[in-house]
């Protein structure tokens, strides 16, 4: 099966935890990431310092964070028809946790 690799080449900071990142195939997509903010990997970022410390990793070519934390660029890329299944992953950890 074949699938698209996608590459991020820039961002933007454009409000707390919300960048707009740019591909490699000259398109963009600014995303809101605070609805996916939760588990162990995750939740730190809610700390707006520790989230707006991302960059792009010069090897896998997708955000980054100083945890550790990322996300494949093809989810990135696709934000759109991913971030529901996110959320709702979000939720499980959020309730694993209480």
């Amino acid at each position: 099966m074949n699938h698209p690799i996608y590459r991020v080449v820039d961002f933007e900071i454009v409000a707390p935890h919300t960048l707009r990142v740019c591909f490699d195939d000259d398109t963009t997509q600014t995303i809101d990431f605070l609805p996916v903010l939760s588990g162990e990997l995750y939740a730190p970022l809610n700390d707006v310092s520790l989230f707006n410390g991302v960059r792009i990793d010069p090897e896998v070519h997708t955000l980054v964070w100083p945890n550790g934390a990322d996300f494949d660029p093809a989810t990135l890329h696709d934000w759109p028809t991913q971030a529901q299944a996110l959320r709702e992953r979000a939720q499980h950890w959020q309730r694993i946790r209480a």
